[in-house]
């Protein structure tokens, strides 16, 4: 069933307040690296670490950081196409880009940006227990 304007006006809003929410990580993340160096975020007194393992947590820990903001910039970017689609070809969003069929509006209202069904469409019809068990009856 296609989405009603009242749904669609509140996905609109969702999907705002998801960009809101992905910009502020973002923007945060960035804030961190750029208020100081090394020295400064791990609040170390001095330049060398005390310990060697030291060097590898700080390693680690720059590339999560890393990780996130590239998560976050993606999921910016579905977000903002999401954005376009919902304004500038409404009869497209909320529709699965690989059945065609309509998205539940619950997946929606959780992931506003998603473009599938999330492949329960596509999924093999499962088998029943009683087919796994000769025994069975």
């Amino acid at each position: 069933m296609p989405l009603t304007e009242k749904q669609r006006r509140h996905l609109g809003r969702r999907l705002q307040e998801e960009r809101t929410r992905a910009l502020r990580t973002l923007n945060r993340s960035i804030g961190e690296y750029a208020e100081g160096d090394e020295q400064d975020r791990t609040g170390d007194l001095s330049v060398m670490p005390s310990h060697p393992a030291d060097l590898g947590t700080d390693a680690m820990q720059a590339e999560l950081d890393a990780s996130n903001a590239t998560r976050v910039s993606r999921q910016l970017a579905e977000i903002d196409a999401a954005i376009d689609r919902l304004h500038s070809t409404p009869e497209k969003y909320g529709v699965c880009e690989d059945t065609g069929e309509d998205i539940p509006y619950a997946r929606l209202d959780l992931i506003p940006w998603a473009r599938t069904c999330g492949g329960m469409s596509a999924a093999p019809p499962s088998r029943s227990r009683s087919a796994d068990r000769p025994d069975a009856r």
